[in-house]
């Protein structure tokens, strides 16, 4: 008890620094930033964030790099946005790493003393426990790909709110545009729904049936068919559902690291490249569509169909060279695998499917998504008996990541609009495609809508880099987040963003090569 007692006062004597160490920090911020609480009125272009493109006055600067510098002394403040970023993915490359780094503190926790305090447990042995807990929570957000942006959005916020005020910074969160974030959160809710994986796990055994339901023609039939319907039912739900196929048909038979870092890159290259037979499915191509003025034959005639010819030719290249593995674990499979096989009434799965068109069909008007959201959760305790739970870990964290990287990327327009306006046709396919491998695709093409006199075959090579390189990481194409979290834990470690890029690699070529050589 009298070791209890000196504990409970340690922890309130700590909590007590700790809060008084807080307001120091809190006082000495307010100090530094005297306009802290001045109205969130739209700031000047000088304390604006980001600062506008044309406040520069630099369009008779010559040469890319000049005019990076220019800008760069104009405002020292993009420098130290364009720092964080970098440093926020350089932080996605250690995730699996610090994920290792918490299991072992896990694993330090679970083999720690654990004897009851009146039998001779001393206070050192519960606080070295309380410290594994601790340092393995810890590592284990830390490692969360998904929340690395949202953790690097914190010194971001604490930067523009020092160096910009506080009116700059309640102006800028509250002017970015969350509706994809919103949309890919609900859209994925209800893809992973059970009436939808079921009615696209039956559409997919037709196509699987053709190779006898090998898990061979289980994997070519979700890496072709399902990045394809992405273009009718967006490319998160297909994500989703090609992602949960996958994880129950193919991975679930435990194949190599490099089948499995192939067939994820294969699902997030495809992906990315299925969803531009249409002009509202795919992130990148709906973020200028209207400014463009491009319609569904315009992205059937000038990117869908090399898209399918791209897709057809890596996924029989693939299936090729890992012929010998996809016959031995055919030769491995037991039967079907595990899950809930009960019928679903065809009214039910038509419920289900009419909500994702609305939620498609809405998708820029964020209260009648959420509106749609709410009735849909209504409709799952209403129908519990022929639903699976509803877990919304998974598109919570990919939203969070989603919107953490558009408030991150507002910040990078002052570097990418040049570049992509500095280059012709090929350099510029080429330059969209590294760059999306380090932003979202979508901001890639937003921020060559800004580029003036834009010519159409130069609008053609930038969203051709963008979705051909929506493949290679993690943050380059919206859903990727999405289908990395429901197949990570297939991967020791955690997904490794290196191998992720070397099997995306030969794909991205192919489409690459698809999209630029084939006319149209």
């Amino acid at each position: 008890m009298i070791w209890t007692q000196h504990l409970t006062g340690y922890r309130i004597a700590a909590v007590s620094a700790g809060l008084t160490a807080w307001l120091l920090v809190v006082l000495l911020f307010c100090y530094i930033t005297p306009d802290l609480h001045a109205a969130t009125a739209p700031a000047t272009a000088e304390k604006a964030y980001p600062r506008p493109l044309e406040s520069y006055q630099d369009d008779g600067t010559p040469g890319i790099w000049s005019k990076l510098v220019s800008r760069a002394y104009a405002e020292p403040f993009n420098v130290v946005a364009t720092v964080l970023f970098v440093c926020a993915i350089l932080h996605t490359f250690m995730a699996s790493k610090l994920m290792q780094i918490a299991h072992h503190y896990e694993h330090k926790f679970e083999h720690a003393d654990d004897h009851d305090p009146a039998s001779g447990h001393t206070r050192d042995t519960l606080s070295t426990k309380d410290k594994y807990r601790f340092k393995a929570t810890l590592f284990h957000f830390l490692g969360e790909v998904e929340a690395v942006f949202g953790i690097w959005l914190v010194p971001l916020f604490i930067a523009i709110i020092a160096m910009k005020g506080w009116g700059s910074f309640t102006h800028y969160v509250t002017s970015v545009h969350y509706e994809e974030p919103v949309f890919v959160i609900v859209i994925m809710a209800m893809a992973s729904s059970r009436p939808v994986l079921q009615f696209a796990e039956g559409m997919l055994a037709r196509f699987a049936g053709l190779g006898r339901s090998t898990p061979g023609a289980w994997w070519l039939s979700i890496l072709t068919v399902g990045p394809i319907l992405g273009s009718f039912i967006t490319e998160p739900a297909a994500m989703t559902i090609c992602a949960l196929l996958l994880a129950n048909r193919f991975y679930s038979l435990n194949p190599s690291d490099k089948l499995k870092y192939a067939t994820l890159g294969l699902l997030f290259v495809n992906i990315s490249v299925g969803g531009t037979l249409t002009h509202f499915a795919a992130p990148p191509v709906v973020m200028v569509a209207s400014k463009w003025g491009w319609d569904t034959p315009m992205m059937i005639m000038h990117f869908g169909w090399k898209a399918v010819v791209g897709i057809l030719i890596a996924n029989a290249l693939y299936f090729f060279v890992f012929r010998t593995e996809m016959k031995q674990l055919a030769q491995g499979t037991t039967g079907e695998p595990q899950g809930i096989r009960r019928p679903i009434p065809a009214w039910i799965i038509g419920v289900h499917l009419g909500f994702m068109a609305w939620t498609v069909f809405v998708a820029h008007y964020m209260p009648l998504v959420i509106m749609g959201f709410l009735l849909f959760l209504a409709f799952l305790e209403a129908t519990t008996a022929m639903q699976s739970t509803m877990n919304l870990r998974s598109p919570l964290l990919v939203g969070f990541f989603l919107g953490s990287l558009v408030l991150h990327g507002g910040g990078q327009q002052w570097w990418i609009a040049p570049v992509l306006g500095g280059l012709g046709e090929w350099p510029l396919m080429i330059g969209a495609t590294v760059l999306t491998a380090f932003n979202d695709n979508a901001a890639i093409t937003y921020l060559a809508s800004l580029v003036p006199n834009f010519s159409d075959s130069l609008k053609i090579a930038v969203m051709t880099g963008a979705v051909v390189g929506g493949g290679l990481t993690v943050i380059a194409n919206a859903p990727n987040p999405a289908g990395q979290n429901i197949l990570q834990g297939h991967f020791n470690g955690g997904v490794s963003p290196l191998k992720l890029l070397l099997g995306a690699l030969i794909p991205t070529l192919i489409m690459g090569a698809a999209m630029m050589l084939l006319p149209g």
